[in-house]
């Protein structure tokens, strides 16, 4: 499948800003079920980018802007090859063990209630495949999804408790659940048709990966309650969603800043 994205940031300052300094998670790897075509990043103002990787594997870029700055877009484009294989991830960027992603954070801590239902959704089930299914569809069924824009912040315990939730909100659930039956679990932002076919998305998308013996990482997305296939752009990977953030940085200036972002994900021939 051809996959092509438009993914557009901006930021608005109330106050002009003396220096901008973001890390961008923008750029999607290649993995032997996907192939990047073309891709690029573009800035609205004259900055400087330097590429690289972090701890995870992810391929980064640092923008450096020297003000004053009143706002900036940041645009992504372009065109990824996919192809289907059941969910299971081969051939990406591994420099972690899959033990470290039983590690907990702020973000991806469990709760009692959260615990008790990871337990009763995997009941009954088999092997380690057929439980882990069995979690993402039942995250599936007991929440509606919340198509706006993701509360920063929002714990997986904090979302649980909750009646709707957006994919970053399940995917850190299904992150939380997992290490809460003491499987490797992991966040993942990218960008699908999933849930936002043929409509403009205000935010990336977020599902979950898994780690099973002797098969390896198993990606699943409690939005649609199956596992992640070709109608899927993997970007970054990280212990929650804080740490697979598209765009994060710091300002030297004072006054507010407004967001939009707006992605659109399209399938092609």
């Amino acid at each position: 499948m051809r996959l092509t994205v438009d993914h557009r940031t901006t930021y608005r300052f109330s106050s002009p800003q003396g220096r901008l300094i973001q890390l961008l998670r923008l750029t999607p790897g290649g993995t032997d079920g996907q192939a990047v075509a073309n891709w690029g990043i573009h800035v609205d103002c004259d900055a400087r980018m330097r590429h690289g990787r972090d701890g995870f594997g992810n391929r980064t870029t640092m923008l450096y802007v020297e003000g004053p700055v009143e706002s900036i877009e940041i645009e992504v484009s372009g065109e990824v090859l996919t192809h289907g294989s059941d969910g299971v991830l081969h051939g990406a960027v591994e420099p972690l063990p899959p033990a470290l992603f039983r590690r907990t954070t702020v973000l991806t801590e469990s709760d009692a209630a959260l615990a008790a239902f990871a337990g009763d959704a995997v009941s009954g089930q088999g092997d380690a495949v057929g439980r882990l299914h069995a979690l993402n569809l039942a995250l599936h069924d007991r929440f509606t999804l919340d198509r706006g824009r993701p509360v920063a912040g929002r714990t997986a315990a904090q979302a649980f408790a909750l009646g709707t939730a957006t994919s970053r909100d399940l995917a850190q659930i299904y992150t939380a659940a997992a290490r809460a039956l003491d499987v490797p679990a992991r966040y993942v932002s990218g960008y699908s048709t999933a849930c936002f076919a043929g409509d403009v998305s205000p935010a990336p998308h977020g599902w979950a990966e898994a780690h099973v013996e002797g098969l390896g990482w198993v990606a699943f997305d409690p939005c649609t309650g199956l596992c992640a296939d070709e109608a899927y752009v993997r970007v970054a990977v990280a212990l929650d969603s804080a740490g697979a953030a598209p765009v994060a940085g710091s300002r030297l200036g004072e006054g507010d800043e407004e967001l939009d972002v707006d992605v659109m994900v399209e399938k092609g021939q």
